[in-house]
């Protein structure tokens, strides 16, 4: 058995980025932002070499291999959130749904009695370019995507008619109706 095929790939940190590793910590810098990682790095060995971050498995353990590629590619997602960031977009579908902004939070008219706020977590961005379009923006990968399957999960779409709130490149499959 090899090593990983992602593990071996340095990260490529971009210029204004700055990286520092020490004992069990990697901090990736720029000026719009910090991201840390804490964790346990005693299966792998972690340098910065001119502009990369290198990983290597410290030994030919199953577990050191795993780790080899999670880490680096925790890493890459890391430098490309301060980077460039992460976003996700979410479309309102539905005869009178709608969502808008309330302040930092979102407010969601979805087919229910009273419209539903939705509290923005910190370190996300939700932006409302129109009424049906939803944009999740953030420095964390994780935290992006959890936001966005969190406003997902207020209305999902329905198998009938497609109503509900879907992300912008989802395929919902729409059942027959009985007596159609």
């Amino acid at each position: 058995m090899g090593l990983s095929r992602i593990g071996k790939k340095p990260v490529p940190v971009p210029a204004g980025i700055k990286v520092a590793v020490a004992g069990n910590e990697l901090v990736v810098r720029s000026a719009d932002g910090k991201k840390e990682l804490r964790q346990s790095f005693d299966l792998v060995t972690v340098n910065v070499v001119e502009n990369a971050i290198v990983v290597a498995p410290t030994d030919e353990t199953a577990s050191a291999k795993a780790r080899h590629g999670l880490y680096r590619s925790l890493f890459a997602n890391m430098v490309q959130g301060i980077a460039t960031g992460y976003e996700r977009k979410l479309e309102v579908v539905g005869v009178g749904f709608k969502a808008e902004k309330a302040g930092k939070d979102l407010k969601l008219t979805v087919g229910f009695s009273q419209p539903v706020t939705f509290t923005t977590p910190t370190g996300i961005e939700i932006d409302v370019p129109g009424a049906t379009a939803i944009v999740v923006r953030g420095i964390d990968k994780q935290l992006v995507g959890e936001t966005a399957s969190r406003i997902r999960r207020i209305r999902p779409p329905e198998p009938y008619k497609g109503k509900g709130i879907r992300y912008a490149n989802e395929t919902v499959k729409k059942k027959v109706a009985k007596g159609k």
